[in-house]
């Protein structure tokens, strides 16, 4: 009976409350399951890399023909593969902002990169440069294809989309091919500079590859959406492949990317949202390093998944992708709940 007596104590107590989980936790993590439902029928369309087009004549000023997932909607846009010439380096610029979205609902020096031998530098068409996107963990092109849609809606020509195995065990190796990719979209299309777009662990390898391997020099900006910036702990949960590994806060990685990058010339965008259960804490999303020139965008109401799907989120990347980095780092809150 005395052991009786304890029982509305121990219904006080904090650990024998129901959870109660904040209501826009649980309307950004049920819109997270209904884009994961969706995504899963459109994975197996972005498994086979995009048709690269033909090179044009030297001396033609023509566009190159539009890439067939997003001609049928846009008509813009275009595909490529990876092509041509390593090159090794270093980037940085001034120290990190932060910011809102608005919202509905190396130390080596670089090596001369070369164009590949069949090939002729063009006149650049339109005034745009072209746009990279590059998809998260055991992800594909497919993730895009709204974002993609709504940039050639606005009047981007020249979007691109680079899948990478998801059996690559290294970010480095990631990168090294992104560093062909980006050489061959130059080479085709005459830009000598381009954004990219990567979600996740592709922001991750877009970073090293702008800050260690002398990328800076060819994107003008880096946007990132919910990338493990500064390592995240919800990696030790899925530590048994090596790449899950080095997205972990403490990882060589990581430690790599926080070393001094004195001259980067690409400008950074971090989006993050602090419903983001993938990034833990969900700060990690944030470019935290003095060397570079960063402006962290946090959105409110959604989770990892809606990063790049979001209208709200692909209006703030147009804006960033136009801008000089002023217009989406203005102070305020903005809720896409």
């Amino acid at each position: 009976m005395k052991v009786l007596s304890f029982l509305p104590l121990l219904m006080r107590s904090t650990c024998l409350r129901p959870v109660r989980l904040p209501s826009a936790l649980v309307r950004a993590t049920a819109l997270d399951l209904l884009i994961l439902a969706g995504h899963v029928l459109l994975y197996p369309s972005g498994l086979t890399p995009e048709r690269r087009p033909p090179l044009p004549l030297p001396g033609s000023t023509k566009a190159p023909d539009t890439d067939p997932d997003t001609a049928a909607n846009t008509g813009a846009g275009t595909g490529t593969r990876a092509g041509t010439a390593p090159g090794e380096g270093t980037g940085a610029g001034p120290a990190a902002r932060t910011g809102t979205a608005t919202g509905t609902g190396t130390d080596s020096d670089p090596e001369k990169i070369t164009r590949p031998a069949d090939t002729t530098a063009l006149p650049t068409i339109g005034d745009r440069p072209p746009v990279v996107l590059l998809h998260g963990f055991i992800d594909n092109r497919s993730v895009f294809v709204l974002l993609r849609r709504s940039l050639a809606r606005h009047g981007w020509r020249h979007l691109e989309s680079l899948n990478y195995s998801p059996l690559t065990c290294d970010i480095r190796i990631a990168a090294e091919l992104l560093e062909r990719h980006v050489e061959e979209i130059c080479a085709r299309t005459g830009h000598r500079e381009i954004d990219i777009v990567g979600h996740s662990l592709g922001g991750l390898i877009a970073r090293y590859y702008v800050q260690r391997l002398g990328g800076d020099r060819r994107v003008r900006t880096l946007v990132t959406l919910g990338t493990p910036h500064g390592g995240t702990a919800v990696a030790r949960l899925a530590g048994a492949h090596p790449i899950v590994r080095q997205m972990r806060g403490g990882s060589d990685l990581i430690q790599e990317l926080r070393r001094p990058a004195p001259g980067c010339r690409t400008r950074f965008v971090s989006f993050w949202s602090e419903l983001d259960r993938v990034m833990l804490p969900v700060e990690t999303a944030c470019v935290d390093h003095p060397d570079l020139d960063a402006v962290n965008v946090r959105v409110t109401g959604i989770g990892h998944l809606a990063l790049p799907v979001h209208p709200a989120v692909a209006s703030a990347i147009r804006e960033a992708l136009e801008s000089d980095g002023a217009s989406v780092s203005a102070p305020g809150t903005a809720s896409v709940a």
